[in-house]
């Protein structure tokens, strides 16, 4: 029993990247990439996506209702969350909807994401340039039921989709949101090949990270923003092994 906290494998427009997955046994704090027999196994199609953590917490729930704790600093810290939180924001959105991809640079912000209610598929996508999983993308089911949380680090663009009716989703923030430190890149980008969990209404059409989402609800301004390879490189993070 007990919080669990799992690294994510990542994905680059791959088939894989239909599937979210993550591994079956908690992170272990003591290992790191060269030691671990269950990440050697990583293709060029997949590999642990270092630094985001999926957070499955210890849920006590009886004929009251449940209890569960969203943040514990010192038990997050010592799994690899180690930051320090001064935001937290609450969105609301109907089904259908894509918020993202986002990502402040001059004052980056990691985060940790919860659906208080509804389903969301929530996505990092790492920006990092020389990160030796820059372009891929991870994600997971978080929702009302299953009560996890997603970690993104500094360094990774964030985008989610809404699955259920409504979503209200919160999320605690590093860094303060800073007007004009805004960037992004398209949901849709090709070369990403996000399969964000949406149905076209004919049942008939996969959708995934292309231009014909037709079906998505996407702001204007998200609309507007370009693909991963067409960012500016000083538009991007800087990878620094061991960083997180």
């Amino acid at each position: 029993m007990g919080t669990k906290f799992f690294k994510l494998t990542a994905f680059n427009g791959s088939p894989l990247g239909a599937k979210w997955h993550f591994d079956n046994k908690s992170f272990d704090k003591t290992k790191n990439s060269a030691d671990s027999s269950a990440e050697e196994s990583q293709t060029e199609e997949s590999q642990i996506l270092d630094g985001v953590l999926l957070v499955e917490p210890d849920v006590f729930a009886d004929s009251r209702g449940f209890f569960l704790e969203t943040w514990h600093q010192d038990r997050y810290q010592s799994y690899g969350i180690d930051v320090n939180f001064v935001q937290d924001n609450h969105s609301r959105s109907k089904k259908g909807v894509i918020r993202g991809l986002h990502y402040q640079l001059q004052n980056p912000q990691a985060k940790l994401v919860y659906a208080v209610r509804g389903t969301i598929f929530d996505v990092a996508v790492d920006i990092r340039r020389g990160s030796p999983t820059f372009g891929k993308w991870a994600g997971a089911i978080l929702s009302d039921e299953n009560r996890c949380q997603l970690f993104i680090p500094a360094g990774f663009a964030h985008g989610f989709s809404v699955l259920s009716d409504i979503a209200d989703v919160t999320y605690k923030c590093s860094d303060i949101y800073t007007p004009g430190d805004e960037y992004g890149i398209i949901y849709s980008d090709p070369d990403l090949n996000i399969d964000w969990h949406l149905d076209y209404e004919d049942g008939n059409k996969d959708m995934k990270g292309c231009s014909d989402l037709t079906q998505a609800i996407v702001s204007d301004k998200d609309l507007l923003y370009p693909r991963l390879r067409d960012v500016p490189e000083k538009s991007l993070f800087i990878y620094r092994e061991n960083r997180y």
